[in-house]
Order: structure tokens, then C-alpha cells, then sequence
């Protein structure tokens, strides 16, 4: 028996949900992407835990993934183990009138409408961002002046020699689009939000408000990431984009959407190949038309 092989009969004999020679086009929402010969998504911490120690005992790859609004596979896919949290680890735990803690596969919506049932202020600029809470931690994911940094207060995860902990205030190291999880690779368990209390009403109209712009200014009919780009010092992606006549520009299928430029999205059937020659293309025009290098937002697995 191979590495993987013994790996399967370890899930089945210990109660986990898993899928072989799984397509990575349907877990991210560029629908880009080859096969992982196993996804598996453990209905716990303790089998998160297990399973990356299995991974690392048997000196296989393995890549959490949430709900891959963030994230390119390559066209080859992902020759190890994809462990999903959001299919499984989605609860949500109330802990005073104020505060409550999700498990890192629960959806920004799904915390925005937590937060609206308990009328719970500081989440709505969240409203309509595709991820789950563990992705918008590491990313300090954000929009229309606000991020999740503002609302989160620890994050429990497990570290690099497979220990149980957490990260209170400060110590996440929150800053533009960064988080100390960037860096340090650790596994996020769960997150601890505090809001303040507010009123419904309002909250729920700042909610509509906020989605009724995106769906005004980004193209969200197509499959993409998001944004492509990361802001850069003094401006803004799209704008450079722009202003480098790069709006409609495409390779294959992937192309910079006419309704926002930060958006590459995918036509129908773009390869990961499409999208990656068509980032560099942007990222050279920009840098001879404007001199500012644009850095890569979405995460490219290979």
C-alpha cells in the first residue's frame, strides 16, 4: 500500500468525510482548477489536528482551504491532501449579548446574519465578502472602510508542532490585508467576534446598502477571486488598470472585466494558465504606464 493508500483506510476506520480524485474546479470560486487525489473535510478540531499530523507522519502536501473565494489551483491540481474546513466546521457559539465564536469554515454572511439576529453592530462592512472566517483572518479581509480586524478579538488554532493556542488582541498582528497567520502558517480553529449592540433596523439598511453596491460595481455574475490585485500605497488597482487601457484585455477565457478592472474573471472555461499570463501582462503594462508594481491579492496553488 502507498502513503495515500494507507491514509484512505486510517479515514474510513475513524469516522471521516472524504472524497478521492476530487475536481478543485467546484471548491473555489474561479472554477479553475485539476484534481487532489483526497479532500477531506474533518467535522472537528481534533480531526483537523489529526488529520495534518497524518499528513506531515506520512510527508505529504496538504493545503486548508476554506471556501476559495481567494485561491488559484493549477490547471494540474494539487498533488496532496486538500483538508476543507467550511463543509464541516461551521458552527457558531453565542457567548455573552455581545460576543460569539465561529468555527473557521463559517461564511462572513453567515456571521453578518448572526450579528444582525443579535443585533450586533461593527460586522456589516463584512456583508457580501464570499469567504469564511478563517481565510478573512489571515487576509484581514475588508471593504467600504472597515475589516475583520475591528471586530475580532482571539483566534484559537493549532501551531506548527501541533499544539492547541491562541492569539489575543495584538498579538494577531493585524494590518493591511495581513494578520500574523500570514506568516506563521498556523491552522485556524475558531475566531471570538465582539460587536456592539445596535439597533436592527439600521443595521439590517447599512447590510443592503453594501450589497446593493457590489452588485452595481463588480461582476459578480462571473466566476473570479475578487480583486486580483492588492492595493497599492497612494491608489487603487483598478484605477491603474485603467488608466493603462487594460479594461476588456484577455487570455483564453480569462479576462479584465469591463464593469471593474480589479476583477480577472473567467469567461466560461479559463485555465489557470489564462489567468496567470494575463496577470503578468497587467502587472507590466501597469508598471511602464504608471511605475507602481500591483502584488498579486489571490493565492496561487500549485
Amino acid at each position: 500500500m502507498n502513503k495515500f493508500e494507507i491514509l484512505i483506510d486510517f479515514l474510513k476506520n475513524n469516522n471521516y468525510s472524504f472524497k478521492e480524485n476530487e475536481s478543485l474546479k467546484n471548491h473555489t470560486s474561479f472554477k479553475i482548477g485539476g484534481t487532489t487525489p483526497l479532500f477531506v473535510s474533518p467535522k472537528t478540531e481534533e480531526q483537523l489536528k489529526e488529520i495534518i499530523d497524518k499528513c506531515k507522519e506520512f510527508e505529504l502536501k496538504y493545503y486548508l482551504l476554506g471556501n476559495g473565494t481567494n485561491v488559484l489551483f493549477s490547471d494540474n491540481g494539487f498533488d496532496g491532501v486538500v483538508i476543507s474546513t467550511t463543509e464541516k466546521m461551521n458552527g457558531i457559539r453565542k457567548l455573552s449579548d455581545t460576543s460569539f465564536e465561529c468555527d473557521a469554515g463559517v461564511t462572513l454572511s453567515a456571521v453578518c446574519n448572526y450579528a444582525l439576529e443579535n443585533s450586533l453592530s461593527g460586522f456589516e462592512c463584512l456583508y457580501g465578502i464570499p469567504g469564511t472566517v478563517g481565510g478573512a483572518i489571515i487576509t484581514n479581509a475588508g471593504a467600504y472602510g472597515g475589516e475583520i480586524s475591528d471586530v475580532a478579538i482571539e483566534v484559537k488554532h493549532i501551531d506548527n508542532n501541533g499544539n492547541f493556542g491562541s492569539f489575543i488582541g495584538e498579538e494577531i498582528d493585524f494590518s493591511y490585508r495581513h494578520s500574523a497567520y500570514e506568516t506563521n502558517k498556523f491552522t485556524i480553529c475558531s475566531v471570538v467576534f465582539v460587536g456592539v449592540l445596535g439597533d436592527k433596523t439600521e443595521i439590517k439598511a447599512k447590510m443592503t446598502d453594501l450589497i446593493g453596491r457590489r452588485k452595481d460595481k463588480q461582476p459578480l455574475e462571473y466566476p473570479s477571486a475578487g480583486s486580483t490585485f492588492k492595493r497599492p500605497a497612494g491608489g487603487y488597482a483598478a484605477a491603474l488598470i485603467d488608466e493603462a487601457g487594460l479594461k476588456g484585455t484577455a487570455v483564453g477565457d480569462a479576462e479584465v472585466s469591463q464593469k471593474h478592472s480589479g476583477f480577472v474573471i473567467n469567461k466560461g472555461n479559463a485555465s489557470c494558465s489564462d489567468v496567470l499570463k494575463l496577470v503578468e501582462i497587467i502587472k507590466q503594462k501597469v508598471l511602464d504606464n504608471s511605475g507602481i508594481e500591483l502584488e498579486l491579492e489571490v493565492r496561487v496553488v500549485e
